[in-house]
């Protein structure tokens, strides 16, 4: 396993003040709201090529972990998520309690907010880049471990392993990009003191 000193800075950095109970009240439902809608207008950039949708919404998804900690990232997705339920904010324009019953791809919804909280958490204390990129490597497999089980009973997959294909193996290399993205974006943003 990796030295403390390569996954953690004791460098304080400007965007740390975005995590909870280090910013004030207002930044911090500021920054909750601006993800939020990141995430809604991520997802509108969508490809489908299967099922699942390919889209922009899981770089916020990140972003939101990292640079507003666990609890506000979770914060921010629940809101985008709790917006869903009234506004067209879901890939392809979709909205409502309906969509949550019927969509294959409502399990990713689902663990979005878990992704959030989990990256947040870890990034607390590993905040250098590989640190950064191990934090988004766990939240995106809590991601799609919860993507996965919904879209294996939503689209009756008829072995665990169609599942893991359509739901998973086929987005490694697109996630695997954004991760790297992210992590990479909020190191730079760390550097600014």
């Amino acid at each position: 396993m990796s030295s403390p000193s390569v996954l953690s800075s004791r460098h304080p950095a400007a965007v740390d003040a975005l995590r909870a109970h280090q910013g004030s009240a207002l930044a911090q439902v500021a920054t909750i709201v601006l993800f939020a809608m990141l995430t809604a207008l991520g997802a509108q950039v969508r490809i489908y090529l299967w099922e699942i949708p390919i889209t922009l919404q899981t770089i916020f998804v990140y972003g939101s972990g990292l640079c507003l900690g666990g609890r506000n990232g979770f914060c921010s997705i629940l809101l985008y998520l709790a917006l869903g339920l009234v506004l067209p904010v879901y890939a392809g324009g979709e909205y409502g309690f309906s969509y949550w019953l019927a969509a294959p791809s409502a399990g990713y919804l689902l663990g979005m907010p878990l992704a959030a909280l989990v990256a947040g958490h870890l990034s607390q204390r590993w905040n250098t880049l590989t640190g950064s990129l191990l934090s988004l490597v766990c939240g995106s497999l809590a991601l799609f471990t919860c993507g996965v089980v919904w879209l294996h009973f939503a689209a009756d997959h008829t072995t665990w392993m169609e599942s893991l294909n359509k739901g998973f193996l086929r987005f490694v290399a697109i996630d695997a990009v954004k991760v790297l993205c992210v992590a990479f974006l909020y190191n730079q943003v760390r550097r600014i003191r």
